[in-house]
């Protein structure tokens, strides 16, 4: 019982971790890879998983107050996984297909692919990572 509260406020729960296959991907390439998810202390239900391309601006601006700000450009969900259970891994492969929205405008401006584990009455889990995408083939 107290393994299952633990995690439920986030203390020995699952861990995520996303690899991709190519980390920079050209257009009409593929961005493909695997979500491993590593179980915590105890039995979790995992309601689903959802995969974000953000790009992201760093620099001050007049109209923010912040000097990081994120704009998610691709969302992609899947609905699924069921439980996994303590100290299991599982593995749930992904492609998602760029478009024109992820290509950058300038240096201070770089890509994230966050992936969330959303989880039933327990805290979310999260991984991101850099990725490049490059508008023209070489």
């Amino acid at each position: 019982m107290l393994k299952k509260f633990l995690s439920t406020i986030g203390i020995g729960s699952m861990k995520v971790d996303t690899v991709v296959d190519q980390p920079e991907i050209a257009y009409g390439e593929t961005l493909s890879g695997t979500i491993y998810i590593d179980g915590g202390q105890s039995d979790q239900e995992i309601e689903f998983i959802k995969l974000e391309v953000l790009k992201r601006t760093e620099g001050h601006r007049e109209d923010s107050d912040f000097d990081i700000t994120n704009e998610c450009v691709a969302k992609h969900t899947i609905e699924m996984v069921g439980s996994v259970k303590s100290k299991e891994t599982r593995m749930v492969p992904f492609q998602l297909v760029p478009d024109e929205r992820w290509e950058s405008e300038g240096e201070n401006v770089k890509l994230f692919l966050r992936t969330s584990i959303n989880i039933s009455n327990a805290v979310d889990v999260q991984d991101e990572d850099e990725i490049v995408f490059n508008k023209d083939l070489d």
